[in-house]
């Protein structure tokens, strides 16, 4: 039996065990120290989103601050083998995140996706679900919820990627409106400093 037959095989598994559910919302913090190698870059970012996989809905916002390089391209990637750590390839479509802002240090993202499109993913990760949506749906559905998706910010001083970070589960009131993205800008020092004291809980 092939990859990708197992890959599909699998992915019919989370959909008959994801029926009936809803939308969920999931929240990370971007650094360059969860890069891998990590990277001593001293920007910030954030990036939301919401997911409904059943009424084909992918919502994603970011914003970011103080990087080195100037922005290439943004992708969410799934899923990498170890929750939090690992890399994977790109899931969403190429080369980059439409309408996301290239050749700045710093910006706001928002976008909504139809994820029953093809269009909306990346022609790599379709296949290896069988192109089918309805199965790449329910493999980063899974990706979300095990923290192996994540989300990653190219600049022309680190190619492979300047900062990201995992997507964890998020409380509603936790996600920030769309227009609420751009005052996050004014706040980054503070999303640094949560990040760090994650990052501390997570050695202890």
């Amino acid at each position: 039996m092939n990859q990708r037959i197992r890959n599909c095989m699998a992915a019919a598994g989370l959909m008959l065990s994801a029926m009936g559910a809803g939308a969920a919302n999931y929240s990370a913090i971007l650094t360059g120290q969860q890069e891998q190698p990590p990277n001593t870059s001293p920007a910030i970012g954030a990036s939301t989103i919401r997911f409904d996989p059943v009424a084909h809905i992918l919502e994603i916002n970011a914003t970011f601050s103080g990087l080195v390089g100037e922005t290439s391209a943004a992708h969410i990637h799934c899923c990498t083998p170890t929750p939090g750590e690992g890399i994977a390839g790109v899931m969403t479509e190429l080369p980059t995140l439409s309408g996301f802002p290239l050749g700045v240090r710093s910006g706001v993202y928002t976008r909504t996706y139809d994820t029953s499109l093809a269009s909306s993913w990346n022609p790599g990760f379709l296949s290896s679900w069988g192109n089918s949506t309805a199965f790449a749906e329910a493999a980063f559905e899974n990706g979300l919820n095990s923290g192996t998706a994540y989300f990653n910010i190219h600049t022309s001083y680190a190619p492979a990627g300047e900062i990201r970070g995992f997507y964890d589960a998020a409380p509603a009131a936790a996600i920030p409106e769309p227009e609420s993205m751009a005052m996050l800008g004014i706040g980054l020092p503070v999303l640094l400093m949560l990040a760090r004291r994650r990052q501390r809980k997570a050695i202890k």
